[in-house]
């Protein structure tokens, strides 16, 4: 799984059959510790709500297809969570919260 910001939305009115209805979204990897983007982007269909800004994670590959929207679908890359805190050696370095 990887971390990253929604920080967009990517819209194709034209796609293969199997992929309409599915919504997706640009996400920047970001860093865990300063929650900085590390302008290293990828398109990833949305299954789980996620919106402009929340940091969600993501998985790749043939594990993008084992979600109720992505199964049986042509996907590389799927959001399936969205983070509500980050700590690292005990120092909390994100609440969604706040």
């Amino acid at each position: 799984m990887i971390l990253a910001r929604v920080v967009g939305t990517v819209v194709s009115s034209h796609k293969a059959p199997k992929i309409e209805g599915i919504r997706f979204l640009l996400l920047e990897k970001i860093d865990p510790v300063t929650l900085k983007g590390k302008n290293d982007f990828v398109v990833s269909m949305d299954s789980v709500g996620a919106g402009k800004g929340e940091i969600v994670f993501y998985v790749s590959g043939s594990s993008a297809r084992y979600t109720n929207v992505t199964e049986g679908k042509p996907a590389d890359s799927t959001i399936i969570a969205i983070v509500d805190m980050i700590e690292k050696d005990g120092a909390l370095t994100y609440n969604k919260n706040n």
